[in-house]
Formats: structure tokens, sequence, C-alpha cells
């Protein structure tokens, strides 16, 4: 039987749990250990998820010296100090994004895995989807030429409401950037990824629609039906951005634009995008992941099923299912953890990974400071 990494997960919020599951979906680690910012919390998370061991310190479970692999699933704040201790204590990382809030952080990163000689990965998850992989994969053999423009969206409703509340709303917790740093970095990384281009400058235009908002003064879960009352909640100002248009110039001279919207009625979680090249145009929507439309001048437009006969080989890999069987966000997850471990069981360093590594967490936090600079000057930034 094939050697199984051992993981560990720290932090079991909404994200934790899809880690402890597709770690264990991708047959080549099992899931070891948790911690929780108390001991009663991770006791009860290690119930939940049928976790063995539990702690109430990131830093005991990072003691372990059976643990391989570290899944950072903690607030954004404290993914710096997280991952930086899981390097030091010899444990590769997979990282949630955003994997820093500052450059100089992302910048210590790198050098340290560098320097240890370990495994990193951001969970830049949207690249595994199989259509998205045969995107990227039709691009690079030229099949849609040369791309003229780039534009879409990322849009949700869960924070439309001046009622709904997370820690992400904070700067102190969350960073200088939320509708950007959140889900802007994902569309971002997505389009450098499929189209193969990188982005040279931004134009950047924020909005907060909800100056103030209503916190919370204890758990939502512990109310009654959970139902706001005047004294349930405090007002609070909100330093974070509802919204963001973006224009882009990328390096070889295409254009591009996208929006993202935390407050956009009835889009749950809608990551859109159209590539635009001299051949045809590529348009896919994450609410409808198993079909993806090629756009022509001068025939009917074609629209292309997740079947991994109708795919290149390239996606194929990370197709588990046949034709008509759709795949979903938990399968991508699964097939990033998948690549990560088989990378680390290789024990192959000098190989190219596959997977985002934090090289592609720290070019989002790159990004994320230019549009915000251009966004507070309202003037085009260079990305450097």
């Amino acid at each position: 039987m094939d050697k199984k990494l051992k993981v560990g997960v720290i932090g079991t919020g909404f994200i934790g749990p899809i880690h402890i599951e597709n770690a264990r979906r991708s047959f080549k680690a099992e899931v070891t250990a948790l911690a929780e910012n108390s001991l009663e919390l991770a006791k009860t998370k290690a119930s939940l998820y049928d976790v063995p061991l539990y702690y109430d310190d990131y830093r005991k479970l990072l003691e372990n010296q059976d643990i391989d692999v570290v899944h950072v699933c903690s607030p954004n704040f404290l993914h710096y100090q997280m991952a930086k201790d899981a390097l030091l204590a010899g444990k590769h990382v997979v990282c949630e994004k955003p994997l820093t809030l500052t450059r100089a952080e992302g910048e210590d990163l790198l050098a340290l895995a560098a320097d240890k000689k370990l495994v990193n990965a951001v969970h830049f998850n949207i690249r595994y989807y199989p259509l998205v992989r045969h995107m990227h994969t039709m691009v690079a053999k030229n099949d849609i030429g040369s791309i003229y423009a780039v534009s879409g969206s990322y849009l949700q409703d869960w924070l439309f409401l001046d009622t709904d509340y997370s820690w992400r709303l904070e700067s102190a917790v969350s960073g200088p950037t939320r509708a950007i740093g959140d889900i802007g970095s994902h569309w971002l990384d997505l389009v450098e990824y499929v189209t193969w281009l990188e982005v040279d400058e931004v134009m950047a235009d924020f909005e907060t629609f909800h100056k103030t908002r209503k916190k919370p003064l204890k758990p939502v879960e512990t109310w009654s039906g959970k139902i706001l009352k005047s004294e349930d909640y405090q007002e609070v100002p909100i330093d974070t951005e509802d919204y963001a248009t973006v224009m882009l110039r990328f390096k070889n001279g295409t254009k591009g634009v996208f929006t993202v919207n935390q407050m956009a009625a009835g889009h749950k979680n809608r990551v859109y995008y159209e590539i635009n090249g001299s051949k045809c145009s590529l348009i896919w929507n994450s609410e409808v992941p198993n079909e993806m439309t090629v756009g022509n001048r001068d025939r009917g437009n074609e629209v292309i099923l997740k079947d991994p006969s109708l795919i290149y080989p390239e996606a194929r890999a990370i197709a588990a299912y046949p034709g008509g069987h759709n795949e979903g966000f938990a399968d991508t997850s699964k097939h990033l953890f998948r690549d990560v471990y088989e990378y680390i069981l290789a024990g192959d360093m000098q190989a190219e990974p596959k997977f985002p590594t934090f090289y592609a967490g720290y070019r989002e936090v790159v990004l994320c400071d230019a549009i915000v600079e251009s966004a507070r000057t309202g003037r085009w930034v260079k990305v450097q």
C-alpha cells in the first residue's frame, strides 16, 4: 500500500471542513489533527469531522512530528505567521488566500519555503475545474488566436443586507481590501492562468454601499431563530469595499475589465469570464461549471460539455467522472490537494509544480496592492 501523508488543519470555519473532506478524497492523505482557538471548540469539531487529534493552539499541532502537511484555514491576518511557523517546524504548507496581507510578508514566506525546501501551495482551486483547464490548454495551442480582450465578474449576495456581518468586513482582520482581496484575487489568478498573460497596469474604482453595518454582539447561532433584536447588535463603520470595477492592461497589450460585487442580489457565487480572441471567444460561468461556450463569428456558437472524450488530455486528468456526471466545487479542491500530495510523495523538488504555489499567492498580494493604490489615487498604477 502506498504511503499516505498525515495532514493537520488549522481553522475549521467555512473552508476548513472543505479541506478536511477533500484531503481525504485525494486518497493520498489522512487528516490526523486539527487546531482551533479553544479546547472546547477543537474537541467539538474533531468529533464532528472524525479527526483523532485536536489542539487549542496551532503551535501544539506543529509540534506533532508525525504531521507531514499543514493546511492553514484561519482568518486572513493569521495566515502569514501560521504558514511561517509551519515552515519553520519543517511542514509542507497549503495556505488559504490571501497568502499574506503585505508584500514584505509574502517575500518572507517565499524565501523561507525555498530555504527549507518545503512544498508550498495556495488554495486557488477554481483553476481545477476541468473546462477551465481545457480553456487554458486551448489558449496554449493557439485555438483562439491572439487575445484581444478579457472581461468578467465575480458576484455574490451574502453581504446584501446591513445585518449581514463577517470578520471579512474588518480591514484589521481581512486586510486593506475585501471584495478584491477575497474574490477578486480568485478572478485575477484564474484569468492570468487561463490566458497565460500577466497584468501590467490597473485602474480601479471602489464603492462601499453600506457605510455602516449592524455587528452582532454574540454568535448568531446562539440566538433563538437567529433573529436580530435591537439590543443584539451595534452599528459599526465599514472601511472595506463592497464593490470594485478594475480596468486591466496586460503586458502584451491585451485589454481587460472585471467587476466584483458582494451585494449583487441573486448571485450566490458566480465567477464569469470571457476571452475574446482573433479566432473565437471562450466563455465560462462557474454556476454552470460543466459547460463552456466557444463563440464564433461565421457559424453558430458551440457549447462544450465536461466530458473526458471531448476535452484535451491535460484537462482529462482532472475530469474524474464520465460525461453527464457533474463535477463541482468540492472536486476542484480534491484535485488540487492530490497534485500537492503527489508532488510531496514524489520527492523531486526540482520538478515544476502543476499547482499554484506561494508565488501565485504572492502575485495576488502584489496585484491587490496596485488595485488598492489605484482606487485611492484615481490613477493607472503599474504592477511592480
